[in-house]
């Protein structure tokens, strides 16, 4: 027994409507070389049909050349996966290295919550300084306070 995938929540015409207005479709239609509106058709025929498969040609490179298409050298297309993998389309995934906890590079006038405004960092390859922080460390085992 096969599952059902599950359908559009919302009415067509206000899912096509978001679609049509969202910069992120825009972006993604020229993009991929289509018109908005055509775009946003294909991405609605997929979305009220799910269980339909993406149509994919494969095509030998002399029936390419005699549609009038130059087919990629292998090298090319080396490098467009390259271009992809280091960001280089404009196509990005989401930014795992910043959680949006980072400090702002510029505070604007609001507090530290770090407590350190004003103050010099401490140079940690002088030996003064780290000696005077290792004697402030606690010394002792377990259950010493």
């Amino acid at each position: 027994m096969s599952q059902q995938k599950p359908r559009l929540k919302k009415p067509v015409e206000k899912v096509r409507a978001e679609l049509l207005a969202d910069p992120d479709t825009k972006r993604i239609a020229k993009s991929v070389g289509m018109e908005l509106e055509a775009y946003v058709e294909l991405v609605l025929d997929y979305a009220q049909n799910p269980d339909k498969q993406p149509m994919l040609q494969v095509a030998d490179d002399a029936e390419l050349r005699a549609a009038g298409y130059e087919p990629p050298t292998p090298e090319e297309v080396g490098q467009f996966f390259v271009a992809g993998a280091k960001g280089e389309l404009g196509i990005e995934g989401p930014n795992f290295n910043k959680s949006g906890f980072e400090s702002a590079p510029a505070a604007a006038g609001k507090p530290s919550l770090q407590g350190n405004e004003g103050e010099k960092p401490m140079a940690s390859d002088d030996p003064e300084t780290r000696q005077e922080l290792l004697n402030q460390m606690r010394k002792g085992g377990p259950g010493r306070i």
